[in-house]
């Protein structure tokens, strides 16, 4: 005989493992139909622990720039100069070390180079193997050799000025090329490029 508990639910005595029912059974029947409620809240209780046990997503994280593509920006960024102490066009000799810079006059078809140092002003006398420095033009393509010609108070045997002559410096045009030579056993080398003059008055 099923045990009544009250509000019209029952149990079945025979076994007190099924769920609580609100429909008596039938004489002989050991199902009872099951309290929906009961099911109902043991399914939220389920999906809110199944939701809570999954591992949440990592944090993006951003991966640092490697060295290669560091180097890469600083390559593009380049050593930029302003106009030389006499109005010429810098280049850099030895990274920075030395400066050198061209100048030339087009009526007297001369070039005039200084060396200067890393500071872009003080004149740095030095010494060449031969006393000379090359200077090679790209467009149209010729070269000088420059001879020293030291300024007032540099040590006998080396020079921070330098100058050459050649009929195809009398074209006016920027020119470009590269200024090289051997300190004292060092060789080195610079490019340079010469920018459009603006002139002033017409402004």
């Amino acid at each position: 005989m099923d045990e009544k508990l009250g509000s019209g639910e029952y149990r079945n005595p025979s076994n007190p493992f099924l769920p609580v029912g609100r429909t008596r059974p039938a004489s002989g029947d050991s199902p009872v139909i099951p309290n929906c409620r009961q099911h109902f809240i043991a399914t939220v209780v389920l999906v809110v622990i199944s939701a809570g046990c999954q591992p949440s997503a990592p944090p993006a994280t951003t991966a640092p720039a490697s060295p290669a593509a560091t180097a890469s920006k600083v390559g593009q960024a380049g050593h930029g100069h302003g106009a030389g102490p006499h109005e010429g066009t810098l280049a850099d000799w030895g990274g920075g070390k030395y400066h050198v810079e061209f100048t030339v006059d087009h009526e007297l078809q001369t070039t005039t180079v200084y060396v200067i140092g890393s500071d872009e002003k003080t004149p740095a006398p030095i010494k060449t193997a031969d006393g000379k420095l090359l200077l090679t033009i790209s467009e149209p393509a010729f070269q000088i050799e420059l001879t020293a010609k030291p300024l007032a108070g540099e040590t006998e045997g080396t020079s921070s000025r330098f100058v050459g002559k050649n009929e195809k410096l009398g074209v006016v045009q920027e020119f470009a090329g590269t200024i090289s030579g051997d300190v004292n056993g060092t060789p080195y080398a610079g490019d340079f490029k010469e920018e459009p003059h603006t002139d002033p008055k017409s402004n």
